[in-house]
């Protein structure tokens, strides 16, 4: 008898209900959502919610509607905790951890959920890893691609100061996410035209990349497995000029990796969150399909999402790439399946298994 192919979502979001974020976070200005579930909230800030499945019970409705087995819930990038004070941060990073632990302790065949720490923090971000994956049996570390250090400097993730966190995903065979946000704090441009979520997130997902590979950390932590979010579509088409920038000024990178060691490396993965089929192709043509895996981003409005103006639905990508003899149907099938697995358990067979056990129960 042929086995089910599953379709694991490596790319989601999950938002409380109101009445499950403690009133600190709304006393605070850190975070919360109105009581008629219209609009996620901070200070000075506020986003409207455009999908029910934001929300628990109406996202398992939704993944049902769309066969899609078992969805990788990710932090939510309002909560990596920049700029706010210590007591605050720790907080406020506690209780998304402990909310998205409880979300897979109570729904084990519908989701794994990742984790969140400060960089900035680094001893207490490695106490927070400990916790995480030894008391609450998470296995997916989650990471702004830049972060505020405690002088109110702005840096990439895959600066050298991290290597505690790094050496503490690889000895925990952890798989770690690399999402974008925060870019308008930083960046000196008016936060018009949405232009940091279509323009400058991409770019800071390039910049993380661009140094985890300089630093060749794919390689000094074999067990740690990287994905981009967002298909780190900037980074592909940027490939060929940092390569010539590395071979033509090597004085600037003493001591650094070749950009062309991490290509199609087993270590990065990228998810499919591309939004056509050239950036998919170029994604796969520079990387190779097993290093892809799917990332619908649910339920954001950037997400695969159903949508009569695009006349698109969650899966679209891939059954287009098909068409277009991009991808065949096996590797369609990995994308959804045994790459999110390599990527979330690495080499550890017993790992992979008791995940498939996990969501087939």
């Amino acid at each position: 008898m042929e086995k089910r192919k599953l379709r694991i979502n490596g790319h989601s979001h999950l938002l409380p209900y109101p009445e499950e974020i403690p009133q600190f976070m709304k006393d605070k200005g850190i975070f919360w959502v109105d009581k008629d579930r219209k609009f996620m909230l901070q200070k000075d800030w506020n986003r409207p919610i455009t999908d029910s499945s934001f929300f628990l019970n109406e996202k398992l409705a939704w993944m049902e509607r769309f066969n899609i087995d078992h969805a990788v819930v990710l932090n939510l990038s309002q909560l990596y905790g920049n700029g706010l004070r210590v007591e605050e941060m720790k907080q406020a990073l506690r209780f998304q951890n402990d909310f998205n632990a409880k979300i897979q302790r109570e729904n084990p065949s519908k989701f794994t959920c990742g984790f969140v720490v400060h960089p900035g923090f680094v001893r207490g971000a490695c106490w927070e890893i400990e916790r995480c994956v030894e008391e609450l049996e998470m296995q997916l570390l989650c990471l702004p691609t830049h972060y505020m250090d405690t002088i109110g400097t702005w840096r990439c993730i895959f600066d050298e100061e991290n290597e505690p966190i790094f050496e503490l995903a690889n000895k925990y065979n952890l798989a770690v996410e690399i999402h974008p946000y925060d870019g308008e704090k930083f960046i000196k441009l008016e936060n018009t035209s949405w232009r940091f979520h279509l323009i400058w997130m991409l770019a800071q997902c390039a910049d993380a990349y661009h140094f985890l590979t300089l630093n060749g950390y794919q390689d000094k932590y074999p067990n740690m497995r990287t994905c981009f979010a967002h298909g780190g579509q900037l980074a592909q088409i940027n490939l060929g000029r940092r390569i010539q920038g590395f071979d033509g000024r090597p004085d600037l990178f003493e001591g650094k990796s070749h950009p062309r060691k991490a290509v199609g490396h087993k270590n990065i993965f990228f998810d499919t969150l591309v939004h056509d089929t050239g950036g998919l192709h170029l994604l796969i043509k520079n990387q190779g399909s097993k290093q892809v895996l799917m990332g619908l981003d649910d339920p954001y409005p950037l997400g695969e999402m159903e949508s009569e103006k695009q006349s698109s639905y969650p899966g679209k990508i891939l059954d287009l790439a098909i068409d277009q003899d991009i991808i065949t149907e096996d590797e369609r099938d990995a994308i959804w399946e045994d790459n999110v697995i390599q990527w979330l358990c690495g080499d550890d067979e017993t790992a992979k298994q008791k995940l498939v056990n996990r969501i087939l129960a």
